[in-house]
């Protein structure tokens, strides 16, 4: 399998948010900013990595009847690590994200790649797939962020970038607004793929 075609993956064919629908409760409940977005995306791209790149090492070592077991503790250590990292370092981030992070343990994306993909892979694929799963959950959160964040408070990573005047649609940063914003990208997404497929 090509390196390329495994990054893209990821990003485009098979987008954890706009495809496959997975890690829904972080991507509703924390995407009230950009900033948000991008820090939950960013803090569940290092455990992906780090937990794919590992159990691709250990493979040949884990018995099968407790790999689920086996690959959750792995998760687990690298989300104690990362958020750890994220209180000494962005504090005020970490206490937005509140306990998200701790719950990045049973995201789905990451057991999933860990079962589907790096199980059964060697060691680069499965950095270079958890990179490009990471990166689409990323940009799919701050994407799902900053228009939640521009419709609901006018203004994008802290920054007031419609006036004024601009009367913020307040329901675009309470729960039913991550509803309605995921729903709208969706459709989008599966628009652009759509016309995308039909001129080929």
């Amino acid at each position: 399998m090509k390196l390329g075609n495994t990054f893209m993956r990821g990003i485009l064919h098979e987008n954890p948010t706009f495809i496959q629908l997975l890690g829904m409760c972080p991507t509703l409940a924390v995407t009230t900013s950009a900033i948000n977005g991008i820090g939950m995306g960013l803090a569940t791209m290092a455990v992906l990595i780090g937990s794919n790149v590992v159990i691709a090492l250990l493979k040949k070592f884990i018995p099968n009847k407790i790999r689920i077991p086996a690959f959750i503790v792995v998760i687990a250590t690298f989300v104690t690590v990362v958020g750890l990292m994220m209180k000494a370092f962005v504090p005020a981030l970490d206490r937005a994200l509140g306990l998200f992070i701790p719950l990045i343990v049973v995201n789905c994306i990451i057991l999933a790649r860990a079962e589907a993909f790096a199980s059964k892979n060697s060691v680069v694929q499965s950095a270079v797939d958890g990179i490009g799963m990471g990166l689409g959950f990323t940009i799919s959160l701050t994407i799902l962020g900053a228009v939640r964040e521009i419709l609901g408070a006018g203004s994008v990573f802290g920054k007031l970038v419609l006036g004024t005047a601009y009367q913020p649609a307040l329901i675009m940063i309470l729960p039913p607004g991550a509803f309605l914003a995921l729903g709208l990208l969706l459709a989008l997404y599966n628009w652009i793929v759509s016309r995308k497929a039909n001129q080929f």
